[in-house]
């Protein structure tokens, strides 16, 4: 789909290279450029305990496929002509630095594009280009309101276990560059996009956003459980100690499962008989369901369920998603190194099946300098 494009990736860590690989997962060039004096992506050192890689690491892995890695410093004079070189034959930059680094290192949006005049510069900072702090996903998500929404009810509060917010400032920079591109079709010249973390973390609010903005209720600590729907994110344990989540969505849902549990009286009980008496009452309610699930075993349970349609599951190890023919098809494969696709749609790219590992440091630096014409 983007075979005719060629994406310079001046970012590092985790939002804006997952974007530099979703270009490639479709077709597109992607080099990456990354700095010799400071071992390239710091995600290359960030290694779980007893990890042995190279200088892939996993977490370095996860957003890397189908890049090639040049080797350039850019506060020197060589380094920003070779980058500027490269600019002039990219459509597309995707930049992570700290405020004012870019325009100190002669990589900010006014001096590329008077180097390619159709350029599309797509960023990513922390708090947007003109507040120096800098970014960090564990901050804003403490920031955002995510971690104090984040643990159970009267515990500490909790970062999730991916950097989340990165993602989604990820996804927000791709659907900002997708529309970028459709204006150029019209307007041409080139364009600028930035995608914040701390406004791509509110954005993410969503329903717990108008919880506070249209209800006037501050979204406070409930584990796992669905502030507006019962049983919705409720966990339980079966007869043979498998844990097993509840999304129940609507009052036929709800008696179905009361069926297939054994207990049709309580889908008409006063209390449940709604969802938001169910709400209100979710303590007793999930006493009842507590006793009756554990009375289940979890291969029964999920059979049930399927059969009546309503929506539940064990809750697997990554171990376990990665044996569902779902995830299977997720997988990036190269000789040596495993990965995830971050394009999900369906049809799925051809050419992401055919990616290049994620690189070395500055493994193609010698075969790029070469096309430039530079030795």
């Amino acid at each position: 789909m983007f075979e005719h494009l060629r994406i310079l990736e001046l970012a590092t860590v985790l939002a804006g290279p997952s974007v530099g690989q979703f270009f490639a997962e479709l077709g597109a060039e992607v080099i990456k450029v990354e700095n010799p004096a400071s071992g390239g992506d710091v995600t290359r050192t960030w290694k779980a305990a007893g990890e042995q890689t190279d200088d892939r690491s996993a977490y370095f892995c996860a957003v890397n496929f189908g890049k090639k890695s040049v080797a350039l410093k850019l506060d020197t004079d060589e380094g920003r002509r070779i980058v500027h070189a490269l600019v002039r034959q990219s459509e597309i930059v995707i930049a992570s630095y700290k405020p004012g680094d870019a325009a100190r290192l002669g990589v900010d949006y006014d001096t590329l594009r008077t180097l390619q005049p159709n350029l599309i510069y797509g960023q990513i900072t922390g708090y947007g280009s003109h507040d120096a702090r800098v970014g960090y996903d564990a901050v804003i998500q403490a920031e955002s309101g995510f971690m104090y929404m984040n643990g159970a009810p009267g515990g500490e509060s909790l970062k999730m276990p991916v950097a989340l917010i990165d993602v989604l400032a990820g996804h927000h920079l791709k659907e900002g560059i997708l529309v970028a591109m459709l204006r150029q079709q019209k307007t041409g010249g080139s364009q600028f996009v930035e995608v914040s973390l701390i406004q791509a973390a509110v954005a993410s609010l969503v329903n717990q956003a108008t919880n506070w903005l249209v209800a006037g209720q501050v979204p406070e600590k409930k584990g796992s459980a669905h502030p507006n729907i019962a049983p919705y994110g409720d966990v339980f344990k079966t007869a043979d100690n498998v844990e097993f989540l509840l999304s129940v969505g609507n009052d036929r849902q709800f008696s179905d499962l009361c069926a297939v549990l054994g207990i049709p009286e309580t889908a008409t009980d006063q209390h449940f008989v709604t969802n938001p008496a169910r709400v209100a009452n979710r303590p007793q309610l999930n006493t009842v369901l507590r006793e009756k699930i554990g009375q289940q075993s979890s291969a029964n349970l999920v059979q049930a369920l399927r059969d009546r349609k309503i929506p539940g599951g064990r809750i697997s190890t990554v171990q376990n998603v990665f044996e569902t023919p779902e995830a299977q098809e997720m997988i990036l494969r190269s000789i040596d190194r495993q990965g995830v696709k971050t394009y999900a749609a369906q049809p799925m790219s051809e050419k992401s099946g055919r990616l290049l590992p994620p690189p070395h440091l500055g493994e193609h630096t010698v075969e790029i300098l070469a096309k430039l014409g530079v030795h």
